[in-house]
């Protein structure tokens, strides 16, 4: 079985053509179980919680059927590491034989969701998002972020990142660390103004309270939140979802796990059937992107084993020794 670092899964990888992996993964599909969500309780502290997350198919990295893979993910998301100077998610991806159940990899859980994370919100971006986008508001200063600014500008022609988050010298790093890589990246001080310039919005945050509210939204832009990933979390107010036509990575996840969808259905500001299309349905051409550069498009991410394992299987044919 291989051992595959961070650093490893950097070198196999490419914004590009991980897009473009996920999207045929999810035009083909594979078996992904909702996945299973555990509160582990601190006698002090915010809880931690436990995911598992996983996924399987016959089909092989060139889509011939064959002995396929099985993966899981083991993600630990723990919201005080941040004090402490550490991730809040941690995590492990075992990858298996599709047939015999042998394990071939077990790869750096963080940095693959990282980049899936980011690409399946490209993803997205290139169905949802103004072809001639060119302003990035990233909402949140977490290991995601980078990634976040580096997939989209592999599809739309970003000119200007934003970066906000609530320690304002967390946002510096980012915008120093995506400086340095050719970005021209500034620290946001004001939400609402910047959301309201801003062609796409990508939050990344375990924020239980809105923060990016619809009536400061101008037509055209396009939301992209990745955070929130539980029913009590929330990035986006009742006003963004119902100013919005709306979009999930997967139903199943979306309305059970996001709280964004889930609050807006519960509220009224969104009905079942007003969500548009998952990821699916867009890879598949079954349903609509965006159809006219005024509209508020808005895609909700709660992540999906489909996604670890299409990103997983990537990294190991690149890497097999």
């Amino acid at each position: 079985m291989q051992m595959i670092s961070a650093a490893e899964v950097d070198h196999a990888l490419s914004f590009p053509g991980l897009v473009e992996t996920l999207r045929k993964a999810f035009h083909d599909g594979a078996i992904q179980p909702v996945r299973h969500h555990h509160a582990v309780e601190h006698a002090t502290g915010a809880d931690s919680t436990l995911l598992l997350m996983p996924a399987w198919t016959d089909f092989n990295a060139e889509g011939v059927s064959g002995n396929g893979h099985i993966g899981v993910k083991i993600v630990t998301v723990s919201p005080d590491n941040n004090a402490i100077g550490k991730p809040a998610v941690m995590g492990l991806y075992l990858l298996l034989d599709g047939t015999t159940g042998e394990p071939q990899a077990l790869i750096d859980g963080q940095r693959l969701t990282q980049w899936r994370t980011a690409c399946a919100s490209a993803l997205a971006a290139t169905y949802l998002a103004r072809e001639d986008a060119s302003r990035l508001l990233i909402v949140g200063a977490g290991a995601v972020a980078q990634f976040l600014a580096r997939a989209h500008a592999a599809v739309r022609p970003i000119k200007q990142v934003s970066i906000w988050n609530r320690t304002p010298a967390n946002a510096q790093k980012v915008a120093n660390e995506l400086r340095a890589e050719g970005f021209d990246a500034i620290v946001s001080d004001d939400l609402d103004a910047d959301a309201a310039e801003a062609d796409i919005i990508s939050c990344a945050t375990i924020s239980n309270t809105p923060l990016i509210r619809g009536k400061v939204l101008q037509p055209g832009t396009h939301i992209d939140l990745v955070g929130a990933f539980t029913p009590d979390m929330r990035e986006s107010d009742d006003e963004a979802i119902r100013r919005a036509r709306v979009y999930v990575d997967t139903r199943a996840g979306a309305t059970k796990e996001a709280g964004d969808i889930v609050q807006a259905l519960a509220s009224g500001a969104l009905s079942a059937d007003g969500i548009v299309a998952d990821l699916h349905e867009l890879a598949r051409g079954q349903k609509p992107g965006r159809r006219k550069a005024e509209e508020i498009t808005l895609f909700k991410s709660v992540g999906a084993a489909l996604e670890d394992l299409a990103a997983g299987i990537a990294v190991y044919e690149a890497l097999k020794r």
